[in-house]
């Protein structure tokens, strides 16, 4: 999700719940995302998946991104769309974690546990560095508009 936020565009992106991100900030943001099957189209597991990660319904126009491949392997399809959130607003899914490991107790987190605002910029310094091409090529889609 974008918004045109004068004089800047901004973006909105999603910090990972759970144990392991807890302290960590710098390059673990994100775009809402998930896996999808081959039953399932990649524009409808995206739309899925950004209403489950932050309770917020996308709306078209969607702008295609196109794929990237994570340092991990994963490919990524994404697509942008304008709209406006209030970051504290956002409502994610669970999953169910053995917390502390080997403890034997299983703990529910939140698969996000934030979202914010970050201009194109400040979004390069927080996004998984496998996903800047995305903001790049939604940057330029929009000054060309």
């Amino acid at each position: 999700m974008y918004r045109r936020s004068k004089p800047q565009l901004e973006v909105f992106l999603i910090h990972p719940g759970g144990p392991y991100w807890f302290n960590k900030d710098l390059g673990v943001w994100s775009i809402p995302k998930g896996e999808y099957t081959e039953e399932e189209q990649a524009i409808d597991a995206a739309l899925r998946e950004f209403l489950e990660e932050t309770g917020f319904q996308p709306n078209p126009p969607f702008l295609e991104l196109g794929d990237v491949r994570q340092p991990g392997g994963k490919l990524v399809t994404a697509w942008g769309f304008e709209g406006d959130c209030h970051p504290q607003d956002l409502r994610s899914n669970t999953f169910t974690l053995e917390w502390p490991p080997k403890s034997g107790r299983q703990m529910e987190f939140p698969e996000v546990d934030r979202g914010a605002w970050y201009t194109i910029d400040a979004a390069r310094e927080r996004i998984n560095k496998g996903q800047v091409p995305f903001l790049d090529r939604l940057a330029h889609l929009i000054d060309h508009e």
